[in-house]
């Protein structure tokens, strides 16, 4: 049977996009299948629709390619969480004008590649009769349902790698170096890149923290003959019985955009302890550029299995990273509860065992 599968990419971008959709027009064309590309997330569907056919010769290149080439949206019509993580629900008139641009495309399934905003939308849109299956993007790795989102893994390696430069100029300065990575309200970049890269400091919004014992870990380097300090920060990083720093007010259809908790920390610390402390945000860098080799073997498994579900008429469900193999669960099980890191998982134990600060 010919089918015609919509792909849509939402929410922030992210390595390995590309190689998803890389993966689905190459999956859906063995079938003699034609994928279609939907142009700057989902409100391609609507009117004027902007789409674009995957002609599968064209895709050369798409592997290693970082960002979408379909271009994506976490603002406007379709913004599905607000404030701090809090859902909305889609007008009625708005699910209705997108499944109507879903049949006018003549699909017989849209693939959404997404984080826990697009995949509520793809929620919301499933219940509402369209056949729908989500593919978990976000470098913040938050998504239940799945060990791991494709996007994180690049992200820690960029992340790991500010570290592993922040630690020399800081040794050469005597410095604090303060280092904000990405994440929003789950600890889950920092922790791994602090863990890689032999932070002496991290602090994620699983942990509320206080200046106290991060004060006392830099005075015991220095009677260590350790005149520098390591901190990594979640931007979701929070003192205790404070709230979530922003670096931009919050709209009606908006998330709140989380940022300046690293230039807190540091200024605070330059105060307490007298030692030159700086702040460097990675920001979108931990975004852009090519995938990882994990990264390109999970989005290209997650690519074909998406089609899989599309032949098996599974639809309503998010592929899934699973440990031994890539299957898939219910887009209820994967939007409904946030994945943040366990404060007495093995990670936390790993890092408190080396000697770790987290700041409680």
């Amino acid at each position: 049977m010919t089918q015609r599968i919509g792909i849509v990419t939402g929410g922030g971008d992210c390595p390995g996009l590309n190689t998803v959709i890389r993966a689905v027009a190459k999956a859906a064309n063995r079938r003699g299948w034609e994928a279609v590309g939907i142009v700057g997330g989902y409100e391609g569907l609507l009117e004027p629709q902007k789409t674009r056919r995957l002609v599968v010769r064209e895709l050369d290149g798409l592997l290693t390619r970082g960002g979408t080439i379909l271009g994506t949206a976490n603002r406007g019509k379709f913004s599905a969480k607000v404030g701090h993580g809090e859902s909305r629900d889609l007008p009625r008139d708005l699910l209705d004008a997108t499944l109507e641009g879903f049949r006018k495309l003549q699909l017989s399934a849209l693939v959404s590649i997404g984080g826990d905003g697009s995949l509520s939308i793809a929620r919301q849109l499933f219940r509402h009769g369209m056949p729908i299956v989500g593919v978990p993007k976000t470098i913040d790795n938050d998504l239940a349902g799945t060990i791991f989102t494709f996007g994180f893994e690049s992200a820690v390696d960029c992340a790991t790698d500010a570290v592993d430069r922040l630690q020399t100029t800081a040794e050469s300065h005597n410095r604090v170096m303060v280092l904000e990575v990405m994440g929003r309200y789950a600890g889950w970049i920092a922790i791994y890149a602090g863990v890689a890269g032999g932070a002496d400091v991290i602090l994620i919004p699983e942990i509320p923290f206080d200046y106290e014992p991060i004060v006392r870990k830099i005075a015991e380097r220095e009677k260590q003959g350790k005149h520098h300090t390591i901190v990594v920060a979640a931007e979701g990083a929070r003192l205790k019985g404070g709230g979530f720093v922003t670096s931009a007010q919050t709209t009606g259809t908006g998330e709140a955009r989380l940022g300046g908790i690293g230039n807190q920390i540091a200024a605070e610390l330059q105060q307490l302890t007298g030692k030159e402390s700086r702040c460097c945000v990675l920001g979108h860098l931990q975004r852009g550029g090519r995938p990882g080799t994990f990264d390109r073997v999970l989005c290209t498994a997650f690519g074909t299995e998406s089609v899989e579900l599309v032949a098996r008429q599974e639809f309503g469900r998010m592929v899934s990273f699973l440990g031994t193999h890539v299957g898939s669960v219910p887009l209820d099980e994967a939007v409904d509860t946030l994945k943040i890191v366990p404060t007495h998982g093995g990670l936390v134990q790993t890092a408190r065992a080396l000697g770790v600060c987290l700041g409680d």
